[in-house]
């Protein structure tokens, strides 16, 4: 029988998006993305998931964001023994259920009244551990940094942080920074031009959910947040061209700059304190050692 749930937060209801789109997906023949677990999610609760079917980019902008993550984490997993994955804003996403094998464990972490639906329908396994808690609280972070001393952490925040107003956002990603040295922190962000001019996701048009922040130039939260170091800013459409269509996929697509204006997603390096200190002072002793011009 199908559950029925009434959301009381108007953000947590977008959790359904990217639900129904994997699972969408994952019915494909050859699907970007394989996700049983998603289809099986979706058939459970008793929604209208038809209201989402005229938005052709953020279908398939919601399993390119899925798959591009997932690769970050398998990467980072491979490349540290002691990996502690953690998924914030969570939702009923399944990254836990599409790569999760045995040599990490994942966090999944969301407001109390998502995570009490995803024990409902998802519980709790051994290696994926559920945090109920709000971005905007730190007793959870000290938490985890208390439960794994040594651990190499890796952050994933999708989907989440447009909700946001950017003041909560710089803090977060402070907090991350401080308590995290040596992991990663990945996200995606809507542009500048969607957050200036209240442009919504196609997939968004008619709901009540806000943007409330953008960011385009990924080197801009180096400057928000000295220990965070860029690896990456990924332009959506240069990943599964064909999918996108002619126009995006092929001409839209390759102008990367104009496609940060509106989405994009970011990958960065957690150095110490120290380290970043030091790379400041050697910038600050390169820039007065230029000569200047005459």
């Amino acid at each position: 029988m199908k559950r029925k749930h009434q959301f009381e937060s108007i953000v947590a209801e977008t959790l359904l998006i990217p639900l129904y789109y994997r699972a969408k997906e994952s019915r494909r023949r050859h699907p970007i993305l394989n996700d049983e677990a998603a289809e099986r999610l979706a058939e459970s609760l008793e929604y209208d998931y038809f209201r989402f079917d005229g938005a052709k980019l953020s279908e398939v902008g919601c399993v390119v964001r899925g798959w591009y993550f997932d690769r970050a984490v398998r990467r980072f997993i491979e490349r540290h023994a002691d990996a502690v994955v953690v998924n914030v804003g969570c939702g009923l996403d399944t990254r836990f259920q599409r790569i999760g094998n045995g040599k990490a464990v994942f966090y999944d972490m969301d407001l109390p009244e998502v995570i009490a639906l995803r024990r409902e329908l998802l519980p709790e396994q051994p290696g994926n551990p559920y945090i109920a808690a709000s971005l905007l609280d730190a007793g959870w972070l000290d938490d985890l940094r208390l439960r794994h001393p040594d651990a190499h952490f890796i952050f994933v925040v999708e989907g989440v942080l447009m909700y946001f107003y950017q003041e909560q956002v710089e803090t977060f990603l402070h907090r991350v920074a401080e308590r995290f040295a040596g992991g990663e922190l990945w996200f995606d962000v809507c542009g500048t031009m969607m957050s200036r001019h209240g442009m919504k996701p196609d997939s968004l048009r008619g709901h009540e959910a806000q943007i409330r922040s953008g960011l385009s130039d990924g080197r801009r939260v180096e400057r928000w947040e000295p220990r965070l170091r860029l690896l990456e800013q990924a332009n959506y459409m240069k990943f599964f061209r064909p999918r996108w269509g002619f126009f995006f996929g092929q001409i839209l697509g390759r102008m990367t700059r104009l496609c940060y204006k509106f989405s994009s997603m970011l990958g960065y390096r957690i150095v110490r304190q120290t380290e970043a200190a030091h790379e400041a002072e050697s910038n600050c002793r390169g820039a007065a050692a230029a000569p200047r011009e005459r």
